[in-house]
């Protein structure tokens, strides 16, 4: 699963090995925990070869939030082509919510860790989709009033996804929570 989300960009297949690794990695021991030489002793390659394929562990990053991102775009394209705003906002929350659950990991180290939250804070592409993301979940009748659900949802699907009470939970069983108070909270239909 989260070796698939290299495969998105535009990187070579060694590329999206280190990356996939780095994923792995950042996700069990951070941003700044992780070295180089984890990442190279994971793909079962030496440290100069990940130099050679990243220059700096700053470009491993940028490969890993580009690959990572890549989900939430496609989910926030599918919603963006729905006619009508409910099922729109339906379809984005419902992928929110898997795209979250399949990455517990990831999801909690993008949001705690101070290099991938501080790289994130100037990352442009992210706010692009984030600005695109609200969009969705505020439209129709529930424009310019959504902000604030909208803010504490993405926060609540995150933070409860990587929450330690919930880990012993199945991914149905967890969905299935995290969708019913989604839809409570958007006043969706369910």
């Amino acid at each position: 699963m989260l070796a698939d989300s290299a495969d998105r960009g535009a990187y070579s297949a060694a590329q999206a090995r280190t990356i996939a690794a780095a994923v792995e990695l950042f996700s069990q021991h951070g941003v700044s925990g992780t070295s180089l030489q984890m990442i190279a002793d994971a793909v079962g390659v030496t440290k100069a070869a990940i130099y050679f394929q990243f220059r700096t562990k700053f470009d491993i990053v940028l490969g890993v939030a580009t690959t990572e991102l890549a989900w939430l775009a496609a989910a926030v394209d599918e919603a963006e082509a729905e006619q009508c705003d409910v099922t729109a906002r339906e379809m984005l929350l419902s992928r929110m919510i898997d795209l979250t659950i399949e990455r517990r990991g990831m999801v909690g180290m993008l949001q705690t860790d101070p290099v991938i939250v501080e790289f994130l804070a100037d990352y442009e592409p992210f706010h692009r989709v984030m600005e695109r993301l609200f969009a969705v979940l505020e439209t129709g009748d529930s424009a310019g009033t959504m902000e604030v659900p909208a803010a504490m949802l993405m926060a609540a699907i995150s933070g409860a996804a990587a929450h330690p009470l919930v880990a012993n939970f199945d991914n149905a069983t967890l969905r299935s929570h995290l969708m019913h108070l989604a839809q409570r909270l958007f006043r969706l239909p369910g």
